[in-house]
């Protein structure tokens, strides 16, 4: 198991995970498969050094990714991040996700940043028990804000102070 850095020859890899997450309705708001030229302008917009997309593979394969997104687009907030987590459902409960949100924890400094933000809708526990794993609290719930297959639901805001302490 190895995380690095994706590359450009990922994208296909990263896009199928994340259309493996549609279905479930539990990790995205896209309800329809998204395709990889339209996920090319996001994945050029990743930044190694301010906003990567890392990959995290088992024996050559890419079966996960995590991205930093800026948050609001303004320059106030230059220090905060948006995480998103997506893991092929062949290895959910792997412990995957639990890798790379520590290694985005352990990172944050390095990345400019002094906070990170989860945005996860309320109906998906297993994702917001392991943000509170690593101390996310809730900061902010919006209640019925997505409407999925005819059903309204909550998104709940997590948040960590990642500060480096001297």
């Amino acid at each position: 198991m190895s995380i690095r850095h994706a590359i450009e020859t990922d994208l296909p890899a990263i896009v199928a995970i994340y259309n493996a997450a549609i279905p479930s309705r539990m990790a995205t708001a896209d309800l329809e498969p998204v395709s990889v030229s339209s996920r090319l302008a996001w994945f050029q917009g990743r930044s190694p050094a301010k906003r990567p997309l890392w990959v995290i593979e088992i024996e050559g394969v890419v079966v996960g990714w995590l991205s930093f997104q800026s948050f609001y687009g303004r320059p106030a907030y230059n220090s905060t991040a948006e995480i998103s987590i997506y893991i092929a459902p062949s290895v959910h409960r792997c412990g995957l996700g639990r890798q790379l949100l520590a290694q985005a924890i352990r990172e944050s400094h390095h990345l400019g940043l002094n906070t990170l933000l989860g945005f996860i809708f309320a109906h998906n526990q297993p994702s917001l028990k392991l943000f509170e794993t690593f101390g996310f609290q809730q900061w902010g719930h919006l209640p019925k804000v997505a409407e999925l297959d005819g059903v309204e639901r909550d998104l709940i805001i997590m948040g960590l102070r990642v500060v480096a302490k001297c």
